[in-house]
Order: structure tokens, then C-alpha cells, then sequence
């Protein structure tokens, strides 16, 4: 085999891992996201620009965030409004925490990249 080929085969080889890898971490289902643009969309005006602005923070977070955690920390968000002791392992865990936190830094860059 020539340099040449093999310097291709090699290059394939590197380039196809990357490329399943972002399929993997992109998984968010289209209804999800569908729901964050409708709900971004209605915080920041129903227009072309909001729409082009509020798909690029869905894809910010889903390129930082794996749906599991995006899904996990949206789950505790929605314990901590329920009031009582059902709901008091949501307000206290530190682990929890954490989670919601590593999501809130993702919207927070999709906010610096999307809504300069």
C-alpha cells in the first residue's frame, strides 16, 4: 500500500469516531427540543431572529450536556417547586445539586454564544 492510501485510511480512521461521538451526544429528541425553542421563543419574542437564536442555544446545551443529565436536572427542577417533605431530597442533596448546576453552566454558554 502507498503512503498516500495509507495516510487516508488513517485519516478515515480518526475521522470516523469523532463522528460517531457527536452523534452520541446530540441525542436529544426532536420534541425536546422542539418544546425548548417554543418555550425560548415565547421568553424572547416570536420572530425569525428568536427562532434562529433559540435553536442555537438547544444545540449549545446538547453539545455540552448529554440528554441524560439535561433530562436528570430537569426532573430535579421540577421536584424543587413541589412543596413538602416528598420533595425535600431534591432541595438538599449535594449530588443533585451538581447536576442542576452543570446544566445551568450550559445555558449559560448557549446564552454567551446565542444572545450576544
Amino acid at each position: 500500500m502507498s503512503r498516500v492510501a495509507r495516510l487516508l485510511v488513517a485519516a478515515a480512521l480518526i475521522v470516523a469516531p469523532a463522528t460517531a461521538m457527536a452523534d452520541v451526544s446530540n441525542d436529544y429528541p426532536t420534541v425536546e427540543k422542539a418544546d425548548y425553542i417554543f418555550g425560548c421563543m415565547a421568553s424572547n419574542g416570536q420572530t425569525r431572529d428568536s427562532l434562529e437564536r433559540c435553536s442555537c442555544s438547544i444545540d449549545t446545551i446538547a453539545s455540552i450536556l448529554p440528554y441524560s443529565e439535561y433530562e436528570e436536572a430537569e426532573v430535579i427542577l421540577r421536584m424543587n417547586k413541589i412543596a413538602g417533605q416528598s420533595s425535600e431530597l431534591f432541595r438538599t442533596s449535594g449530588d443533585l445539586h451538581d447536576k442542576v448546576a452543570n446544566m445551568r453552566r450550559a445555558q449559560a454558554e448557549a446564552e454567551v454564544k446565542c444572545f450576544p
